[in-house]
């Protein structure tokens, strides 16, 4: 009879009396005890781990996505095309964790919902923080952080800051093309409006992409990003109808109907416009 196999005869270290473990290094007790369900229901733990998991996904993407900005602003576009795949596979994790939070039925999630109170995703800083990034500034949606400073206070230096977008257009217009009556004045609190001079420019890349390829790769990287982003926007909207239907959202928005209108946000307009004139 064969002896079970032990890690240690192959050097594995598996005394961490005084030493850091895998644990340890995560704070994995910190984490795994965080979850704290306000009912008896079964789902609830469902729910919550859903949204925790994805907060810790949006922080990595928000991690990103300054990484992103940073290196645009020093044109140092290689690693600016890595941060953004990057930032692309994160919410394709996203995506796919809604197939999860399907599982659960109308009746499952009725066993709990009151216990959610006021709560609701799109009181999500991080998600806003996002948003605030890529460019889709809407500065309606600071009032449900005004109760908390410090998230304010991030959201606000955000703000004063160009976006994503922004400094993709400055970029362009460091590269020779102008766009003077777009960032002449421009205020980087304000989404950016769709512009027949943008348009104009990112149709001088894609005709001649050789001769701008950086530029292209940057146009395709940005235009992936906003293609798994409306994905997740679609899949949340699916999601919460299925389990839900058309009830009013727990933070008092109109649930799906709220969702609905934010599929017709557009982050970078010009780069899907440009494709008609192609």
């Amino acid at each position: 009879m064969s002896c079970p196999y032990n890690p240690a005869s192959e050097g594995a270290e598996m005394d961490f009396n005084d030493k850091m473990s895998y644990g340890d290094y995560l704070q994995l007790d910190g984490i795994l005890n965080s979850q704290t369900p306000l009912s008896e229901a079964h789902d609830e733990m469902l729910f919550i781990i859903q949204h925790q998991t994805s907060e810790l996904w949006l922080k990595l993407a928000i991690h990103e996505m300054h990484a992103t900005l940073h290196e645009i602003r020093t044109d140092n576009l290689r690693p600016a095309f890595k941060h953004l795949s990057r930032v692309s596979r994160i919410f394709e994790q996203l995506n796919s964790a809604w197939d999860v939070l399907r599982t659960m039925t109308p009746s499952e999630y009725s066993t709990f919902r009151d216990s959610l109170g006021q709560s609701s995703g799109f009181q999500s800083f991080q998600y806003r923080a996002i948003e605030f990034v890529v460019g889709n500034r809407n500065l309606a949606m600071l009032k449900p952080h005004d109760h908390d400073p410090k998230v304010t206070q991030k959201l606000e230096s955000i703000l004063a800051m160009p976006s994503l977008y922004d400094e993709t257009l400055l970029l362009l217009q460091r590269n020779g093309f102008d766009l003077s009556e777009v960032l002449d004045n421009r205020n980087w609190r304000e989404k950016h409006s769709a512009s027949v001079q943008v348009e104009e420019v990112w149709q001088q890349v894609y005709k001649d992409p050789e001769q701008h390829w950086a530029l292209y790769e940057l146009a395709e990287k940005l235009v992936d990003f906003e293609d798994y982003f409306r994905r997740w926007r679609f899949n949340h909207v699916t999601t919460v109808e299925r389990i839900i239907g058309l009830k009013r959202g727990t933070g008092g928005t109109g649930g799906v109907s709220y969702l609905r209108r934010m599929l017709d946000t557009v982050l970078f307009p010009e780069l899907w416009t440009v494709r008609t004139k192609m």
